[in-house]
């Protein structure tokens, strides 16, 4: 018998927002750099790749991720200043997510926010205090997505055993922690689809 989900976890960029790979790349057609330099730098450059888990983790400045960024794709060093910022320029908050959030809110779900932070300013804190129960973000906690604590964390702040819990990513490497921890989980692709999946997996209707 399916465990009953009475709870919501949700990640924010690419999932409250509008897709966050898309804003990678508008940031490196005006950069004058190939998408998949950054992608590539992200994957396989080791430099880069710690880089990005120290700033995620909240053990690197912004100053000195946007340095390293600038130099794994050979860009002035002056380009580094604002560059998260310019990184993160495309990317804007998903209405239809917001929406869905305060309705199941509204209609008794315990809603948490679990994300793997780029920097303070990537969160408007007003939106948060309205729509989440509990917030766990990396920056905050020094580890990050897919590590385990990440989701037993946010269960707990919304005061819930993570098997009441749906996890929304949408990165399919994000969910297998969530499953194995018994949440339900959902890969988020599009609102379209993510919305009615999670009417049916928390029973309210979101129209």
């Amino acid at each position: 018998m399916a465990a009953e989900r009475h709870g919501l976890l949700i990640d924010w960029g690419g999932v409250m927002t509008t897709n966050l790979l898309r804003a990678f790349g508008a940031f490196c057609a005006a950069e004058g750099v190939q998408p998949r330099t950054l992608r590539d730098a992200f994957r396989e450059d080791r430099e880069t790749r710690d880089a990005l888990i120290a700033f995620e983790e909240g053990r690197l400045e912004d100053d000195r991720f946007a340095a390293q960024i600038a130099r794994a794709l050979r860009l002035a060093p002056e380009r580094a200043e604002g560059l998260i910022g310019r990184m993160l320029g495309g990317m804007e908050i998903e209405p239809a997510m917001v929406t869905m959030v305060r309705t199941v809110r509204a209609a008794g779900v315990r809603t948490g926010l679990v994300s793997n932070s780029w920097g303070a300013n990537m969160y408007p804190e007003d939106l948060l205090d309205e729509l989440f129960d509990g917030v766990v973000l990396s920056g905050h906690e020094g580890f990050r997505k897919p590590d385990p604590r990440m989701y037993t964390l946010g269960a707990q702040r919304i005061g819930l055993p993570p098997e009441a819990c749906v996890f929304v990513d949408d990165l399919p490497f994000n969910l297998d922690p969530a499953r194995e921890l018994g949440m339900g989980v959902v890969q988020h692709t599009d609102p379209a689809v993510t919305i009615p999946e999670l009417s049916r997996v928390l029973g309210v209707t979101l129209d």
